[in-house]
């Protein structure tokens, strides 16, 4: 199918949709990109499936599926390149020379997954050598920053047209195990720090509904694009969701399966329901 809006190419990311925003909702996949730029190939310790486990493993197959009008930013670059979900201080001294040596920055940092990932699910040592403070500003120049621009464009636009605006962060993970191995959906609001609780329950109603088991802020809660584009105040709400990658790939879990249709579809019903409670509100919102 056809969707509305045009795909402009900018490098590192696609960005999808018209410069007016048709939509409240905006839509961004920041983890699964899949270009591997020679620096990293030649850098690493293991193949590249050891760097491919970093992926969010064709999620962006499953947003441009659910896509109707919706602005949509979809990372080309993959993360093992940089996380554009880590703040640009969030860097790890073991792999960046430009890092602070003193304590980390943050526990993401501390098991492995800063700015610049030291490690994967396959391999705990990513890297033959650390990089230089030159090679990681370079990254934060042309991948980091663009991207989080076009993304606070897009959000300001949304708002500016519908006196608020909505992320949706699309992510995916292994099956939880445990007590959660139940669970095929995590919401993440950063502990209602980040969107309003009429999204979060909006958002949760559609997932229940369609018969998977949600949860709220566990084991993911949101990242550096929640912390920073979510600002229920001013009218922009963000909401991360993490889908069980055994949902829309195959039984392998490398490549996308027949279950990717149907959550495509929860997926647009997700974006319709969040797009209605903004609607439904209009200005007035923007207060909450």
């Amino acid at each position: 199918m056809d969707r509305p809006g045009t795909m402009a190419d900018s490098g590192g990311f696609e960005r999808w949709g018209d410069a007016v925003p048709a939509s409240p909702v905006v839509l961004s996949v920041p983890h699964a990109g899949r270009d591997y730029p020679l620096p990293i190939r030649a850098a690493a310790r293991g193949s590249l499936a050891t760097l491919a486990a970093l992926e969010d493993r064709f999620v962006d197959a499953v947003a441009l599926a659910a896509r109707g009008d919706e602005t949509l930013l979809v990372q080309r670059r993959a993360r093992a390149w940089i996380d554009l979900n880590r703040a640009e201080d969030e860097r790890d001294p073991r792999v960046d020379e430009g890092a602070s040596p003193g304590p980390v920055v943050s526990a993401k940092v501390g098991h492995g997954l800063g700015l610049i990932p030291r490690r994967s699910g396959l391999l705990d040592d990513l890297w033959r050598r650390r990089w230089s403070d030159a090679e990681v500003h370079a990254r934060i120049a042309s991948d980091h920053r663009p991207y989080h621009a076009a993304l606070a464009d897009a959000l300001a636009a949304a708002r500016a047209r519908w006196g608020v605006a909505v992320l949706v962060d699309l992510h995916s993970m292994p099956p939880l195990t445990g007590a959660a191995r139940h669970t095929r959906v995590v919401l993440g609001d950063r502990w209602a720090r980040a969107a309003g609780t009429r999204f979060v329950a909006r958002a949760e109603a559609v997932v229940a509904a369609a018969g998977l088991c949600v949860a709220l802020n566990s084991p993911y809660a949101g990242g550096h694009i929640l912390d920073r584009h979510g600002d229920p105040a001013a009218g922009i709400h963000a909401i991360q969701l993490e889908l069980d990658r055994s949902l829309y790939l195959d039984t392998a879990l490398r490549g996308p399966g027949p279950g990717l249709t149907r959550i495509a579809g929860v997926i647009r019903d997700v974006m319709a329901a969040l797009a209605n409670e903004a609607l439904a509100a209009g200005l007035p919102l923007a207060a909450e």
